[in-house]
């Protein structure tokens, strides 16, 4: 899963970047057009407990792969533009946080002169929406000729949804809180649109707005918030410092200034819930792993993530729910006694936390 982080000049998105990847950018090289790439560990005290139960011989968490996605620039007027470099690099993006400056700072100021979160979420929406109407118009356009000319049988397929997708658009709405099936998912992927993409709104606040953080949440996400489209607020110049620490100064750190969720926790979580992902293990004393997966997926989808020859070979699935495995004291044996371990076929709807163990031939 990638993840691109986006934003404004000087909205604190490399801040974030930096802070939950854990790394630093030389600022000689922040003026760049070059996205910056980090793979992160997804926490997960789950898998943590289970590794210390088995004592495997590795730990591997899943992972999230994060962009920090460059090419906006300032135009001749003093604004912010948009460049084609920019709507190129964040298509092949899974899901976008957006980070919205909300804190002031004479030091560095605006781009646009002016601090207003409303203004800067709108600008990105705009953008998108444009951007996507300009690919939907011409697949349309194109499909029409295809199908007068050789009756593209596919074209006919696509068309109706095409035409569906551009009076979204054109109704300047993006297309990621429209209800689609998972067939029509499948062929608007193809097109990278980006409206159609998971937005996680970041609002970036100091320390002073801390008291009215929910407040400034509410306001500035009103009317945004959706399925798959989710607001938050984060202080980044808290956060980096945070970051900066070792692990009992870091506790500390955030029980003096009421943090009780770190940044990078609270974008994974986020970011699992729009996109609509769980996580299942397998454990044992050579591995301890977690795999993710998307909510509603089966035991024999689930199984392909492993490898992919499980889909063909699978047989059945011992599952075990992480809740009920601790609540037996870590014990298979237990949890069979019980009748909380079972043998599950090959449509069954994994749970998040599930334990599993494919059987295949």
């Amino acid at each position: 899963m990638q993840i691109g982080i986006v934003g404004l000049p000087f909205s604190g998105k490399t801040t974030l970047f930096q802070t939950i990847t854990r790394t630093h950018i030389d600022p000689s090289l922040l003026s760049r057009p070059d996205a910056h790439h980090a793979i992160v560990k997804v926490p997960d005290s789950r898998l943590d407990k289970l590794s210390a139960l088995f004592t495997p011989k590795s730990t591997v968490n899943a992972t999230i792969e994060f962009v920090d996605v460059a090419g906006l620039q300032k135009g001749e007027s003093g604004s912010t533009q948009f460049t084609t470099n920019f709507l190129s690099n964040v298509k092949t993006n899974d899901a976008l946080v957006q980070v919205v400056r909300v804190f002031a700072d004479d030091a560095v100021p605006h781009p646009d002169g002016t601090i207003d979160p409303v203004r800067d979420i709108a600008a990105f929406e705009t953008e998108f929406i444009l951007s996507d109407l300009a690919v939907v118009e011409t697949r349309i356009e194109r499909i029409r000729k295809q199908v007068h000319k050789a009756g593209d049988e596919q074209g006919k397929k696509e068309l109706p949804l095409l035409e569906r997708c551009h009076a979204i658009l054109d109704g300047g709405k993006p297309l990621r809180d429209t209800s689609f099936t998972r067939e029509e998912m499948q062929v608007l992927k193809s097109y990278q649109l980006l409206s159609a993409k998971p937005m996680l709104i970041a609002l970036n606040l100091d320390e002073s707005q801390r008291a009215s953080a929910s407040q400034i949440v509410s306001r500035a996400s009103e009317g945004k918030k959706g399925a798959n489209t989710g607001a938050l607020s984060f202080f980044g110049k808290i956060e980096m410092e945070l970051s900066e620490l070792g692990e009992e100064d870091a506790k500390a750190f955030m029980e003096e200034y009421g943090i009780t969720e770190s940044a990078l926790n609270t974008l994974i979580r986020e970011a699992y819930a729009l996109l609509g992902l769980q996580s299942f293990f397998t454990v044992g004393e050579d591995e301890c792993r977690a795999w993710t997966v998307r909510r509603g997926a089966t035991a024999q989808e689930s199984a392909g993530v492993i490898h992919s020859d499980f889909i063909t070979s699978f047989i059945r699935a011992e599952v075990v729910g992480y809740d009920d495995f601790i609540a037996q004291g870590g014990s298979f044996a237990r949890a069979k006694e019980s009748g909380r371990w079972r043998l599950e076929g090959k449509e069954y709807v994994v749970r998040d936390g599930d334990i599993m163990t494919i059987r295949h031939s």
